[in-house]
């Protein structure tokens, strides 16, 4: 499959979720390389990370997976209770039609998020501060340090080509304890 053949089957799998989410009625936000991709440069992945908050949500199950359905993923039900239930609150599906896989993290904590487009839809993305705060301690927790290079240079295109509460960001790295690789991003 060639370059433009790849980007139509990824852009259709995101098209897919986007309207598939949009219909479900849920909060949620695309984070991850997708989010990073919007605010910085972008980048291939093969997967698609989306935050989806459960705080007083009702049927959440249910609506998540219709949603995915809905999207072409394989959806086993046991894996969103698992994630729904458990303090890691990710759960991973797969496309049925494209080489493509979705990790579904659930918050707790209502969505700080930005309106934008990808594949020429409306949606929402993870705030560009929440982005580079979660991609600081997904660097910090990276072993061995060179395994983040991603996430770093997602975290230096963010801050050179997006609106960033850097002052806010700072405050929330100094308790995060990634201040100081913040810093060394920055240099």
């Amino acid at each position: 499959m060639d370059g433009d053949a790849e980007l139509d089957v990824f852009h259709g799998f995101v098209r897919r979720l986007v309207e598939a989410f949009e219909n479900s009625g849920l909060d949620y936000a695309f984070t991850g390389a997708l989010a990073a991709s919007f605010y910085g440069v972008p980048r291939t992945t093969s997967d698609v990370d989306v935050m989806v908050a459960v705080a007083g949500e009702a049927n959440m199950k249910a609506k998540v997976a219709v949603a995915l359905r809905r999207a072409g993923l394989e959806v086993d039900e046991r894996k969103l209770d698992a994630a729904l239930t458990s303090g890691y609150k990710i759960a991973s599906f797969k496309s049925r039609t494209a080489p493509y896989t979705v990790d579904i993290i659930f918050s707790d904590e209502s969505l700080e998020k930005r309106v934008g487009t990808v594949a020429g839809l409306r949606t929402f993305f993870q705030s560009p501060e929440g982005l580079v705060l979660a991609k600081l301690r997904m660097i910090k927790a990276t072993v061995p340090p060179e395994r983040a290079v991603k996430d770093k240079e997602d975290v230096q295109a963010i801050l050179a080509f997006s609106r960033v509460d850097l002052a806010a960001v700072r405050r929330q790295a100094r308790e995060d304890g990634t201040l100081a690789i913040l810093e060394s991003l920055m240099e």
